[in-house]
């Protein structure tokens, strides 16, 4: 089965499906991260900075390296996510603005933009649903969502805020619902997570909980945190 754990900004996608592909043995998607994908797009740029044309970039990037990955693992795999995530992450954009950590701030989130680059923006962002859907109907059997139970991480790399987050969960799963795609809202401890995936689909554990959350803390912690645009220099 192909399988797409989706959540918003915090959710704990990434250490769930670390976790759950060493409990199940059943492979995850390798696909870059944004924060991976940044250093070499856009040199010295925050994600909070980035413009309406660079976030297209960074979309599309990103899609990209999904399909890549995930053809390459055949009928059975995890993925982190999917691409209806950067996608709606764009339509959070244009009611929250670029930068959503200024809405949060009191802002518009729109100083840095004209009324013409968000229209256009807009159409384009349309146009990536429109495909991104297609793709993602064609790919995954199912989907697990994660209830954003956690507080958003405050390390400066997220520019949303709780209001965007839940606009964006509220949106991703009314288009599974379009789509007609099963999903299973999962929520609870890292434990209770992966038994309760495990028990939906029918995957028999390979190992303990506790030695699959063990084995992903210890490759989650491996990751390189650093922000993107410390990466590289700035003037490169």
């Amino acid at each position: 089965m192909k399988i797409s754990v989706s959540g918003t900004y915090s959710s704990g996608k990434t250490s769930t499906v670390m976790a759950l592909s060493h409990y199940t043995g059943v492979p995850r998607s390798l696909a870059r991260t944004i924060r991976e994908i940044m250093p070499e797009a856009l040199p010295g740029v925050k994600l909070a900075d980035v413009t309406p044309a660079q976030f297209l970039q960074l979309t599309m990037r990103r899609h990209t390296g999904r399909a890549v990955q995930e053809a390459l693992l055949g009928d059975d795999f995890i993925s982190d996510g999917s691409s209806l995530q950067e996608w709606l992450y764009g339509v959070g954009r244009l009611r929250y603005g670029m930068n959503p950590n200024a809405t949060a701030r009191g802002g518009d989130g729109l100083e840095t933009t004209t009324a013409q680059e968000m229209e256009f923006f807009g159409k384009v962002v349309e146009q990536y649903g429109l495909a991104f859907k297609q793709h993602v109907k064609a790919t995954y059997d199912a989907y697990v969502h994660l209830r954003h139970e956690l507080p958003i991480t405050a390390d400066g790399h997220r520019p949303m805020n709780n209001e965007f987050r839940a606009t964006v969960d509220t949106m991703l799963l009314a288009t599974l619902d379009e789509l007609e795609i099963p999903y299973h809202v999962v929520g609870g401890s890292m434990t209770e997570r992966l038994e309760t995936i495990a028990q939906i689909f029918g995957w028999k554990p390979v190992m303990s909980p506790a030695e699959a959350i063990e084995l992903a803390r210890q490759e989650y912690g491996r990751q390189d945190f650093r922000m993107e645009h410390e990466r590289v220099p700035a003037h490169t």
